[in-house]
């Protein structure tokens, strides 16, 4: 797991942010077979400059893999989601695009490992890497919707 704060310029954070908040998004993903879905997701089209920008600044963390998908997670207030892998392999990228952030507010990613909760604090312009396989789940932020740019790279074909 790596963690990489200031990730973008702050011109590209703002342009994430103003993307995310004016996205079209469509109800939940179900995280693990026979659970219901949870948030709301949008699909970012290979066309879109969003895509290109996450594309270039994360290829280099992943040689030799291939990005398989790109969007955005959106959970409002007091959702529960459910833990989840991303899969038997690949990388996951998840990048934090809200402009402030206080430990009271919530929104942490939560990471299962050697049976312990570790917590990702969702600090603004942050992105954490991490194997798909590790078990993990977003928690929602106390008063407002929480967005994460989920970006999936796999070694499969």
């Amino acid at each position: 797991m790596e963690i990489i704060d200031n990730f973008l310029t702050p011109e590209q954070h703002k342009f994430v942010l103003n993307y995310c908040e004016d996205a079209a998004y469509h109800y939940g993903e179900v995280d693990r077979k026979g659970l219901p879905p949870t948030g709301m997701v949008h699909l970012i089209d290979s066309k879109k400059d969003i895509y290109e920008l996450f594309r270039y600044k994360t290829q280099s963390y992943c040689l030799g893999q291939r990005l398989c998908e790109m969007y955005i997670n959106c959970f409002a207030p007091s959702e529960r989601p459910y833990f989840h892998t991303d899969g038997e392999d690949g990388i996951t990228f998840l990048y934090y695009p809200n402009d402030k952030w206080e430990p009271d507010d919530g929104g942490e990613t939560q990471f299962v490992i050697n049976n312990e909760i570790r917590g990702i604090f969702p600090t603004p312009n942050r992105l954490v890497l991490f194997e798909g396989n590790i078990l993990h789940r977003a928690t929602t932020f106390r008063d407002r919707h929480r967005f994460t740019v989920a970006i999936k790279y796999t070694t499969s074909s």
